[in-house]
């Protein structure tokens, strides 16, 4: 079948990534499928309009159109509520919604009858979330070098080099989860040369990780009294827990910050889950950091958005495979021929159809097998 594909400019705060690069325009038009793209939509990535229109794409002057244009948009961030007047019946929104922790977000996906499909909790056949796991893999790796950088006395830290140099302490990093985004975040914390700690309930990836970083790292079972245990020393901690499509457990609690070192930084990496600390509220690239009860939080809602040109190239390097079948097939056709599709559609024509976001809201699950 032939099908409309839409991408707009995002307009969330310092979101410079996009959701189609002029490649993936390219794969579309070559497919037999049509592509609008918003003027100036990934300029912030480093893509200019000619190489779009180059690529095939026809190029519109302003949002409203391409979202009144098109059969399925694709996005990178969660529509605000500016966007939220577009939404209509039947139309398919391909991109990351992370609805657990946004229901007025999910109210308006449900009355506007959108059918949206979830980047964060497609899953693979092996579990596996590779939607995810590209910014997943950035964020981690970025939340050390933000966590570094806030360390720094100007922003409130404790004024001490992550690495250390000879003669001096290395800095603690306690990150608690060891999941694609705590194995990153190890990877660049170990690369520095700092003491990292690394938490998670799973002890076979307790047991890959220790593996991975031998002596590098200590390992410990995430339980409350580890937690608060090694929160006391710790110089810089990341939160990286992450349960698919559902509000993030609030591992990081405000009882801990009084025992903790005064400028030490917190770095949650959850928050678009709604975050894994009691304390944490979503910031943004402009006013990235708070400081509660002497600790220096950083909760910045889309971390991948400072580096947009290698976060929307890795985005997009796996979200084109998946957005092709659903335009060659249509969604319907898409979810019976691929579970692994079916498993990203969070809402579908007003009910909700993933388990963990109906239950983060008390609202009705309804089997998506039903439906189509």
């Amino acid at each position: 079948m032939q099908m409309k594909i839409g991408c707009v400019k995002e307009i969330k705060n310092n979101e410079f990534r996009v959701g189609l690069t002029p490649d993936n325009v390219a794969s579309y038009v070559a497919a037999g499928h049509h592509v609008y793209i918003e003027k100036g939509a990934g300029v912030g990535s480093g893509f200019s309009d000619t190489e779009y229109v180059e690529a095939g794409a026809s190029l519109i002057d302003n949002a409203a159109d391409v979202w009144n244009l098109v059969d399925m948009m694709v996005k990178v961030k969660e529509p605000l509520e500016e966007e939220y007047a577009f939404f209509r019946e039947g139309l398919i929104l391909y991109t990351y919604l992370h609805l657990a922790a946004d229901k007025k977000q999910m109210d308006a996906l449900l009355d506007g009858k959108v059918k949206a499909v979830a980047y964060e909790t497609l899953q693979e056949t092996d579990r596996s979330l590779p939607l995810l796991a590209p910014m997943s893999q950035i964020a981690g790796r970025l939340s050390i070098q933000e966590g570094a950088k806030y360390l720094e006395k100007r922003f409130g830290g404790e004024g001490i080099l992550l690495a250390g140099v000879p003669g001096t302490p290395k800095a603690n990093v306690v990150i608690l989860g060891g999941g694609t985004v705590g194995l990153n975040a190890c990877k660049i914390a170990v690369g520095m040369g700092a003491n990292v700690t690394i938490l998670d309930i799973n002890l076979k990836r307790l047991e890959e990780l220790d593996n991975l970083f031998g002596a590098h790292i200590q390992t410990l079972v995430s339980s409350e009294s580890n937690i608060e245990r090694v929160l006391k020393d710790a110089d810089l901690v990341i939160g990286s827990v992450l349960i698919p499509g559902a509000s993030t457990p609030k591992l990081f609690k405000k009882k801990y910050l009084s025992e903790m070192k005064d400028g030490a930084v917190f770095v949650d990496v959850a928050i678009d889950q709604g975050g894994c600390g009691e304390t944490s509220r979503v910031t943004t690239h402009d006013e990235p950091v708070y400081i509660e009860e002497g600790v220096v939080h950083y909760c910045v809602g889309n971390m991948p958005g400072a580096v947009p040109r290698t976060s929307t190239i890795a985005l997009t390097n796996a979200t084109l495979r998946y957005g092709l079948q659903i335009a060659e097939n249509g969604l319907e056709e898409a979810c019976k021929k691929s579970g692994v599709i079916a498993s990203g559609v969070n809402c579908y024509l007003g009910k909700i159809t993933n388990e963990n976001v109906a239950k983060a809201h008390d609202g009705e699950y309804v089997d998506l097998n039903t439906l189509i």
